[in-house]
């Protein structure tokens, strides 16, 4: 046991254990060296029966009050700690989300094991926890040395026992939901403070000290900006694979890519980097024969699962990749997944000695926001209301479907089908581009000023150049896609009411666009009157968007 380990029983046994048993031999099973945890922090049942307030403070209270009312207290405290002791000896995701009095109750007494809490605390550092603003310090719940070492992000912090708990606590609970997803044999993962493109990046330079000759990274084309600079900010040159259309989905070239690997040299290549989770019509990468593709050259293989975890297919492909060949690590957004604040992801991995490296790689001290947030939002949930939201998740993507291909119907268009993407949709927009080229564009800015977000519209032929690279038919994935057309995903929190607004609202763009076309030529046409009947419209669904939500709650 290193030393920081050492402190860090220390510390658990001074807040966690009646005074009458501080013992080693107490204490002893606080830190545990054996999986599923490895080094993960276990409060056993003999240790945190009376946490803070143990008996002895019960029984001063005695003299107080009436016996039977501080007993009964006594026992509602229990509850409480019943379910912080099933946390910490399982390391799994409570079935059933608890009380926001449960979650306080236990981030406080986590809280309250950091030095910067300490009563008596004398700190001469140059980073002792001092924080400015009472307000600061009451967001982050007095969470405030962050999590791991300069050497380790998952290191135990000898100044920061709560928080240290609190990182492998949350990193065991994303482990739990990962297998609960369909990664059923996932070995490690850690939460880290980067959003997905910087934590690929991370990836990426801890392959660089095991493959020091690569300077390629083999990357199926996906038309989003952040997977691709990863690669460019990591040092590496990437050598774009262009997908070939199969019907109306775009799909990995897996012959380019056998192609590709042989005239660089496996040698050469740092990883191939695919792709799970992407914007009709292009679909998840075929991540079994990429994954046996790379076992057979001995390459590594690294994963954009972008928010692939709320969709079963996305991990059973990651899952079945691993079984059949080989997936190095694949990352995850926790905010397109887990609805918390942007700023983290997890990295996770079937080898637990490289999730290891790469967490090692990470520079420094790391915040602890990410990982308090999505603690508080799984134990809120529980497994059971993580499951709903999954399964809900689906059903919206079948509503979603049906809607929209009635009213692409309706207008003489059709949706794409793309029965590999589990997330996305597309809705061809030909009869307005064949009408005016910037018709497309108009409907995209008509739906962003009506307050639609997240459909994006495509056009034919835009060029955008992303550090360097030109890429023809950008946001589209492909040179030359067929025709323009209109996006629309069923994410995660999606609500039937989010996808009725959103027909609608798409409708009535549809008709004005449509409308304004027909009578472009005519010098007399007042649209004064078609935009003061759109403005309330507009606000007619705010008012009834409001009533249903209040309804609702």
């Amino acid at each position: 046991m290193c030393r920081s380990e050492k402190w860090l029983v220390a510390c658990c046994v001074f807040f966690f254990v009646p005074r009458r048993c501080r013992t080693v031999q107490a204490a002893s099973c606080i830190l545990v060296l054996s999986c599923p945890w490895c080094v993960e922090l276990v409060l056993p049942l003999t240790t945190v029966a009376t946490a803070v307030m143990n008996r002895e403070s019960f029984a001063a209270g005695e003299r107080l009050v009436s016996p039977a009312y501080v007993r009964q207290g006594c026992e509602a405290r229990r509850s409480h700690e019943h379910l912080i002791r099933l946390l910490l000896e399982k390391g799994k995701c409570p079935e059933n989300g608890w009380d926001e009095s449960t979650l306080e109750l236990f981030l406080h007494e986590l809280a309250i094991m950091d030095s910067n809490n300490f009563l008596g605390n004398c700190g001469v550092g140059e980073r002792e926890g001092r924080v400015a603003s009472a307000l600061v310090a009451r967001r982050h719940y007095r969470f405030i040395h962050g999590i791991g070492r300069s050497g380790d992000i998952s290191a135990v912090q000898p100044k920061a026992a709560g928080s240290s708990l609190l990182n492998k606590i949350t990193n065991s609970l994303v482990l739990d939901i990962i297998k609960l997803a369909g990664a059923h044999t996932v070995a490690n993962c850690f939460v880290v403070p980067m959003a997905t493109g910087m934590s690929l990046t991370l990836c990426f330079l801890t392959l660089r000290h095991k493959r020091p000759k690569a300077k390629y990274i083999i990357w199926p084309r996906i038309d989003q900006k952040s997977c691709f600079k990863s690669m460019i900010t990591a040092g590496f040159e990437p050598v774009v694979i262009e997908n070939v259309l199969e019907g109306d989905e775009l799909r990995t070239d897996l012959q380019a890519v056998k192609a590709k690997v042989q005239e660089l040299g496996p040698d050469n290549i740092l990883c191939i980097h695919s792709t799970t989770s992407c914007f009709a019509p292009r679909v998840p990468d075929r991540l079994e024969e990429l994954a046996v593709i790379c076992a057979n050259f001995g390459i590594p293989h690294i994963v954009n699962n972008a928010y692939g975890v709320q969709s079963s297919k996305c991990m059973h492909l990651i899952q079945q990749g691993a079984r059949v060949g080989r997936i190095d690590a694949f990352v995850q957004s926790l905010d397109k997944n887990f609805m918390v604040p942007v700023g983290g992801a997890i990295i996770a991995g079937f080898n637990d000695s490289f999730i290891q490296e790469i967490s090692k790689m990470y520079p420094g001290r790391a915040s602890a926001s990410p990982s308090l947030d999505v603690l508080i939002t799984l134990l809120s949930l529980g497994s059971n209301g993580y499951k709903k939201l999954l399964k809900e998740r689906k059903e919206m993507f079948s509503y979603l479907s049906n809607q929209i291909k009635k009213l692409s119907e309706a207008y003489n268009e059709r949706l794409l089908h793309t029965p590999h993407n589990p997330i996305s949709l597309a809705v061809t927009l030909k009869t307005l581009d064949k009408h005016h080229d910037k018709a497309v564009t108009q409907l995209g800015s008509m739906l962003f000023t009506r307050q639609v977000s997240g459909a994006r519209v495509v056009p034919l032929g835009s060029v955008q150049t992303v550090s360097g690279y030109t890429f023809r038919g950008f946001m589209s994935h492909t040179n030359n896609y067929p025709c323009a057309y209109l996006n629309a995903a069923s994410a995660i929190g999606m609500k039937m009411q989010d996808v009725d607004l959103f027909i609608k609202r798409l409708d009535r763009c549809l008709k004005t666009v449509r409308k304004e076309q027909s009578k472009e030529s005519d010098d007399n046409y007042d649209k004064t009157e078609d935009v003061d009947i759109e403005e309330m419209a507009l606000k007619l669904d705010n008012v009834l968007l409001d009533t249903h939500q209040d309804a609702s709650s």
